[in-house]
């Protein structure tokens, strides 16, 4: 694949798209973005042109993707909600293939999820499945990243975790809390997919950091670091999701699921594998205990607002 064909990124001004961009334009490679934020403040300036998704217009979509060697697959949603579902976004992934296909590229990089099955009745996980098999089906080389939870600048769940611990009497984990995470640094991945990037064998790849914790080690060792002391309770799922909701409704997000919870407890945020991040969480948070947790990360209003950038909500020092 010649330099300067050029790398299709979705979702560049948002978390692990933009981290794959960058790493990208660092090795002088042609960018462009598809996205559905093109009023959102572009990091990139001139160097990186967007392009509207047109999920709704295959003819249009495989237009913006001719002349692209690679496609890096980061579109994906959180959860079902009245602007967004699963099943839309399964169905706009599998037209983006489809475009892939009718415009010639080369390979995809796909970000999944650890533990995808069609046979699980949570979406989120059967929604991966079902696009892996879409992916693998269409010929074209691939490469699929299965992460677990991502940390960084713009991450949603540590930094919520610390926000719990700070502005929270206690903090309640679900059952037990010994069901595992394995968080990966955002830049680790994105440095795994531009690797990827380069290369045409068909891999999957489960993309877990360093570090692997039990849930309720992982708000222990969060609360550790930032100095912050709270009981840490098991609470019944149930009582956890009601109390999650009385907490979304409060910061007008939604802040934790039922299928999140069901996930989490069903150890399906971990796998038996070697690590291929190299960045430590407890290192990282350290480096950044004192702004950790300062202001909530909210998901709904990165979605609802798609002029503003991400706010720094993790870090707001750097």
């Amino acid at each position: 694949m010649a330099d300067k064909q050029i790398h299709a990124v979705t979702g560049a001004f948002g978390n692990s798209g933009k981290y794959i961009a960058q790493r990208l334009l660092d090795k002088g490679k042609n960018v462009i973005t598809l996205t559905n934020s093109l009023k959102r403040v572009n990091p990139f300036g001139e160097k990186v042109k967007a392009y509207p998704f047109n999920f709704d217009n295959l003819e249009k979509l495989t237009v913006s993707l001719q002349g692209v060697s690679v496609l890096y697959n980061t579109y994906w949603v959180r959860f079902n909600h009245a602007l967004f579902t699963h099943s839309d976004a399964v169905n706009n992934s599998i037209s983006l293939f489809r475009a892939a296909e009718e415009a010639g590229v080369e390979r995809i990089v796909h970000i999944s999820i650890t533990n995808p099955s069609e046979q699980s009745h949570l979406e989120y996980f059967s929604g991966k499945a079902k696009l892996e098999c879409a992916l693998i089906e269409t010929g074209i080389s691939y490469a699929i990243l299965r992460p677990t939870v991502l940390f960084g600048k713009e991450d949603i769940l540590i930094n919520n975790i610390a926000w719990a611990l700070r502005h929270l009497p206690v903090f309640g984990v679900f059952g037990n809390g010994k069901y595992r995470l394995q968080p990966i640094y955002v830049d680790d991945l994105a440095e795994i997919a531009v690797t990827q990037g380069e290369i045409l064998r068909d891999t999957i790849i489960q993309a877990i950091g360093p570090e692997t914790f039990t849930y309720r080690d992982l708000v222990k060792e969060i609360s550790k670091i930032i100095g912050v002391w709270r009981p840490v309770i098991p609470v019944p799922p149930t009582f956890g999701y009601l109390a999650g909701s009385i907490i979304g409704k409060l910061v007008n997000d939604v802040f934790i699921t039922r299928q999140e919870i069901e996930g989490l407890m069903g150890d399906l945020l971990y796998v038996d594998a070697p690590p291929v991040g190299k960045t430590k969480l407890t290192e990282w948070a350290e480096e950044y205990a004192d702004s950790l947790g300062r202001h909530y990360a909210s998901e709904l209003s990165r979605r609802r607002d798609r002029e503003k950038k991400y706010k720094r909500a993790s870090i707001i020092t750097k």
